[in-house]
């Protein structure tokens, strides 16, 4: 499906690129915004392997990772008129990211507060992935808003984002770290 024998084209000097159709768009267009969004997301999730390599669920991450990929390739390529069979992400995909909320969620007891981003590094580094998940969901609804997209996409991203909530809570659990919001903390007299 992907040859590359050169990294570099130099076709995208002046500020153009491809997109999955061939037609060239401009680097900031919506819909390469969007899934430049979603490759940072696998970014993070890389740099959360890379810094909690020992972590429960590193496979669950790993066809995320893969998953995220097929993100991308749904976003890069328009919706077409033509037979062209193109990638595109489907109901099951998040189907699975359901039942591992649901598995995961299942190990936690019910929450009383917010949590805080934080904790431990794995359950930051999720929280971090959690946001820019979200950045991505909101690049992909402004694209949504002009062109057609596969709604399974969107799906997806928001499911993945609550997915990764889920996983923080997981892996602060483990190392005891999750961090309550506690309402208006901040305004109670300090001492001095």
């Amino acid at each position: 499906m992907v040859y590359l024998s050169r990294i570099y084209t130099r076709t995208g000097d002046q500020g153009e690129t491809s997109l999955g159709d061939g037609r060239r768009v401009v680097k900031s267009h919506p819909r390469v915004e969007a899934y430049g969004e979603v490759d940072e997301l696998n970014s993070v999730l890389g740099l959360l392997l890379a810094h909690a390599p020992q972590q429960s669920e590193a496979e669950l991450i790993r066809r995320i990772q893969n998953d995220l990929f097929d993100v991308g390739a749904d976003l890069c390529c328009p919706s077409a008129e033509d037979d062209r069979p193109r990638l595109r992400v489907q109901p099951i995909q998040v189907q699975w990211l359901e039942e591992q909320i649901d598995r995961l969620n299942s190990r936690l007891r019910p929450l009383t507060s917010f949590v805080l981003p934080g904790g431990g590094i794995a359950g930051a580094w999720c929280h971090l992935a959690r946001t820019v998940c979200r950045r991505a969901e909101r690049a992909v609804v402004r694209l949504s808003q002009q062109e057609a997209i596969n709604s399974q996409v969107l799906s997806y991203l928001n499911r993945l984002s609550d997915l990764l909530f889920v996983l923080a809570r997981i892996y602060n659990e483990q190392e005891g770290r999750d961090l309550l919001w506690r309402p208006g903390a901040g305004q109670q007299a300090s001492g001095s």
